[in-house]
């Protein structure tokens, strides 16, 4: 029971440290690339430069009070839901409702102060976005 409550006690303390580095900041995308050692493969080359130059580059996220996810794509907010699961590692991100239905899961691949990296699925294919704190 001693260890159960110290694991729980642990993931609690990873997923809050997450939590106070996300909250409460612009997150912009700066890049869009494909993840280190990932097998060589053209289209999906292509695909991170034409979302880098089109669909991300005017895009920021936000992470605020209440578990509210605004992901603001050239100048139109959409809001949503967020919760961090398997201690912070992973980012749930659904509808403002919050059922899973539509459900995008992100991996938080670097996290500090001021740089935020997570590596998502798109079509067929992951690519890790990486995002500035403004």
């Amino acid at each position: 029971m001693r260890y159960l409550l110290l694991a729980l006690f642990l993931t609690a303390c990873n997923s809050s440290h997450t939590n106070s580095l996300l909250i409460h900041k612009k997150w912009r995308v700066y890049d869009f690339v494909v993840p280190p050692g990932s097998p060589y493969d053209n289209t999906q080359i292509t695909q991170a430069i034409d979302l880098k130059r089109g669909y991300y580059s005017n895009v920021y996220y936000q992470f605020l009070d209440n578990d509210v996810f605004i992901a603001t794509i050239d100048n139109k907010p959409d809001t949503g839901k967020y919760q961090l699961l398997s201690n912070g590692a992973v980012i749930s991100i659904t509808a403002p409702n919050g059922l899973r239905d539509a459900e995008n899961l992100v991996t938080v691949t670097n996290l500090d102060e001021t740089h935020f990296d997570m590596k998502v699925k798109s079509g067929e294919y992951y690519f890790i976005i990486k995002t500035k704190a403004e």
